[in-house]
């Protein structure tokens, strides 16, 4: 049975958020939330949150124990982009765009148990 848990919006580039995700991708979920703890990403600090609302998602479910469940499925799409103006010399501006993203985690039991 699969869980899933999405944190949409997240204020963070994709780039960084996708750095964080490559690393825990397959792994247990115990062993994943003990490696993002100690992570010195920013991002580990948006996906472990995710990570523990997926685990909670499990244990309502009553599936399995949320420790040993495997991340099947971990990846960072594009949201949308705030635009603002930076005023420079001479009347120019320059755009800042501040991007976010949409994290999703999909957590599943193992077969063999």
């Amino acid at each position: 049975m699969e869980t899933r848990a999405v944190m949409r919006y997240a204020r963070i580039t994709p780039r960084k958020a996708r750095r964080v995700i490559n690393l825990i991708r397959g792994k247990k979920a115990g062993e994943a939330m003990v490696a993002l703890k100690f992570m010195p990403y920013r991002g580990a600090r948006f996906v472990q949150k995710l990570l523990k609302s997926a685990m909670a998602n499990a244990e309502q479910k009553e599936v399995a124990v949320p420790e040993d469940m495997r991340i099947v499925r971990a990846y960072v799409d594009e949201g949308p982009m705030m635009k603002r103006l930076f005023p420079r010399a001479m009347g120019r501006a320059n755009i800042i765009k501040k991007k976010t993203c949409h994290i999703t985690i999909v957590l599943k039991e193992e077969e063999g148990e």
